[in-house]
């Protein structure tokens, strides 16, 4: 069966057909490292694993680029209020994001570029676009280029949306712009800002926009043309948007198709951090185990917005009980893991009906679920050979899902955290001593209070330096 997927561009279910056959080409935007994710950052991460894992089994070589903003307003404000180097700030949360996504299973990307080591390619763009007239440079002398979304007539396309409805762009100051539909593609330095967050332009120093980081690295790694962008549904406008605009107008055909993964809501709002409504991804996973978070995630279709709750997490931590008790009690009666490959059978071909319908995982996982009735069935009737059948692909759903408790991505950090808590600790103490930096520098001294004593009673000695808090045990 042919692999369908829903793609944003066309609004309709499209067969996909890769630019190279055999191949499959992936961009997603990358996190804006600002401060810790919460669950609705990691949805991204989880359901592309997926999609890569699912095409991967399929017969494709995936090469899959998810890039890293480590330049942007919102890093220099929040390094200032921590006081820290912005580059400084920008690698912690890197970090921090990197560790949260591999608590949930997610593989590392092929390539995660950061944006500040491309800066020549961003240039070669801007230059491209105003050479071709769909850029200039702002006459009021701050050094700012901007897109002209009117010399674009097909601005919208993704979206939808007509030009000329269009609210004004919300990422730069109306300095120098012809439009207030018109975007940044290189933003003059402003005064007060530190001198390291600058590089030098034909048109003054200054920094990238974020739309243009993300074209220049897509098209550095991927070529001008790949296949599949994805990204958060938050970003469709304005982000990819201008994203494929400004590719366009540069002459770069850019994704074939797009798709879009919807938001984790709280009380019908989408998770964010303006709004206060988030949940941290080292909280969720210290609470009910990676695997359980994964599962939460990956679990309703990525197209469908999911709420979430103590109940949504618990039920997904109850579903896990009952695929990991087959798997054991299956592996008790056979006596070893079986290494055998997938067998064919009904639960077999409706998982892949259902993964290549534009990755439905509810069917696929009913299909699961049916299995392993089948399966528990076979066990109590002392069936051996249809329980080893059951196992064997049970664990191949489970590996597309990534979901497989005997995978490498779990039993290595089950390993490491038995054997050696040390990077396990330093993660999520890491994590939240950047929550208790980000309280006190908006002066909520309650909760940073709270996580320091909280770590104390956990036998950790918290130290105040001029680089940041330091961590240690208590040996008093």
């Amino acid at each position: 069966m042919t692999f369908r997927l829903y793609d944003s561009a066309r609004r309709a279910s499209v067969d996909f057909v890769p630019l190279v056959p055999g191949q499959v080409s992936i961009y997603c935007c990358g996190p804006t490292v600002q401060s810790a994710p919460h669950l609705g950052h990691v949805r991204k991460e989880v359901n592309f694993d997926v999609l890569r894992r699912w095409l991967e089994w399929s017969g494709y070589a995936v090469t899959l680029v998810s890039n890293i903003t480590d330049i942007d307003d919102k890093i220099l404000i929040k390094a200032a209020e921590a006081a820290r180097p912005w580059w400084a700030h920008a690698f912690l949360f890197e970090n921090v994001f990197t560790s949260a996504a591999a608590s949930l299973g997610v593989r590392p990307p092929t390539y995660a570029p950061r944006a500040t080591g491309h800066i020549p390619e961003m240039l070669e763009l801007v230059a491209e676009l105003i050479d071709a007239g769909h850029a200039y440079v702002a006459d009021d002398g701050t050094g700012d280029v901007y897109f002209d979304v009117a010399s674009w007539s097909a601005y919208g396309e993704l979206s939808g949306q007509r030009a000329d409805e269009m609210e004004p762009s919300e990422d730069a100051e109306d300095r120098g712009k012809r439009d207030p539909r018109d975007f940044a593609l290189w933003k003059g330095t402003k005064p007060g800002e530190p001198a390291t967050a600058s590089w030098h332009s034909p048109w003054g120093a200054g920094r990238p926009g974020w739309h243009l980081e993300c074209s220049a690295m897509a098209g550095k790694y991927l070529g001008d043309a790949f296949d599949i962008h994805g990204g958060g549904l938050d970003l469709r406008f304005p982000h990819h948007e201008n994203e494929l605009a400004q590719s366009r107008a540069a002459g770069r055909p850019f994704a074939s198709y797009w798709m879009h993964n919807a938001w984790v809501t709280m009380k019908g709002e989408k998770m964010s951090k303006s709004l206060g409504n988030t949940a941290d991804v080292a909280g969720a996973v210290a609470a009910y185990g990676g695997r359980a978070v994964r599962l939460y995630l990956a679990g309703p279709h990525y197209r469908s917005m999911i709420e979430l709750s103590p109940e949504a997490l618990a039920e997904a931590s109850a579903q896990l009980e009952r695929i990991d008790s087959f798997l054991n009690r299956a592996k008790e009666m056979l006596g070893e893991r079986q290494a055998g490959g997938p067998a064919p059978g009904p639960y077999h071909g409706a998982f892949c009906d259902a993964m290549d319908d534009d990755l439905a995982t509810p069917a696929a996982l009913a299909a699961l679920f049916g299995l392993i009735r089948e399966g528990n069935q076979a066990l109590a009737a002392g069936d051996r050979d249809t329980v080893s059948a059951a196992l064997a692909d049970a664990l191949w759903m489970l590996d597309v899902l990534g979901l497989n408790p005997w995978a490498s991505e779990w039993t290595d950090a089950a390993r490491g955290a038995s054997d050696d808590l040390t990077g396990v600790v330093d993660g999520l103490v890491s994590t939240l001593l950047a929550q208790r930096t980000e309280a006190r520098a908006r002066k909520d001294w309650a909760a940073a209070d709270a996580i320091r004593d909280s770590l104390a009673a956990a036998g950790l000695k918290i130290t105040d330096t001029p680089d940041g808090a330091r961590w240690s045990l208590d040996r008093s």
